[in-house]
């Protein structure tokens, strides 16, 4: 990119979170989950707080808790193709809620509050590229938007790497949250296509929730197949098992 296309860039980027900071100051609004005024954020400080987080004492592979945040039972056993995961929320209320308005109700301002939270997470390691976890066409038809994409989004911006977006396809598969935690392994199986050269690169995947890993392990086996060094996982929530 030149300087002069660079500058264009960076000077609409700054018009656009200045428009943004305007609307919020000028059309206050109340927070998604009370109702209270929560200014130009999505959660009054109250909500924020008291989102579920995870504690430090989990797998650093599968992101399970674990006692001394040792790697669990079963990712010794079985190790899975990815390397680490990330999650910030357990799946519960009202993070549920929250990935749901965004999913399911197209209420993208969960996107932009959801995406600045990953990007607060520290990473092990800094990423070559990062790559939310894809839609088939026909779903994204369906959707509209890929959420991953859109909580990627601050991410990339925060860390100053490049979203993948077009090198990466999902075959139609049948939704994974309509079937048996057994199942998703083998539903999944071969859905992805990859065009890209990652020989050598660290990558991190990108998803709102990870119930039984399946999707994001298939994904890391792809991309190792195609060169990938290194693929970590950074999601929003971990679903736990009750």
């Amino acid at each position: 990119m030149s300087i002069a296309a660079s500058a264009a860039t960076n000077l609409a980027g700054g018009l656009a979170a200045a428009a943004h900071r305007c609307a919020a100051a000028l059309l206050p609004q109340d927070c998604f989950l009370c109702a209270a005024p929560s200014g130009e954020s999505l959660l009054c400080d109250a909500c924020s707080s008291g989102l579920p987080r995870l504690t430090a004492e989990r797998c650093p592979v599968c992101a399970l808790p674990t006692p001394d945040a040792n790697t669990c039972g079963a990712c010794l056993a079985h190790a899975p193709h990815f390397d680490a995961t990330q999650a910030v929320f357990r799946y519960e209320f009202p993070i549920d809620s929250l990935i749901q308005a965004l999913k399911y109700a197209h209420r993208l301002a969960s996107a932009d509050f959801l995406g600045k939270v990953l990007a607060q997470t520290a990473l092990p390691h800094r990423p070559d590229l990062i790559l939310p976890v894809p839609l088939s066409q026909a779903r994204l038809a369906q959707r509209g938007f890929n959420q991953a994409v859109e909580i990627a989004r601050p991410l990339s911006r925060a860390l100053g790497v490049a979203l993948e977006l077009t090198g990466l396809h999902r075959h139609e598969t049948a939704p994974q949250a309509g079937l048996p935690w057994k199942e998703r392994a083998k539903n999944i199986r071969h859905a992805f296509e990859s065009e890209i050269d990652l020989t050598g690169k660290t990558v991190l995947l990108v998803d709102d929730v990870m119930t039984t890993g399946a999707t994001l392990d298939e994904l890391a086996r792809t991309l190792k197949a195609h060169g990938a060094a290194r693929v970590e996982n950074l999601v929003l929530a971990r679903a736990l098992k009750s």
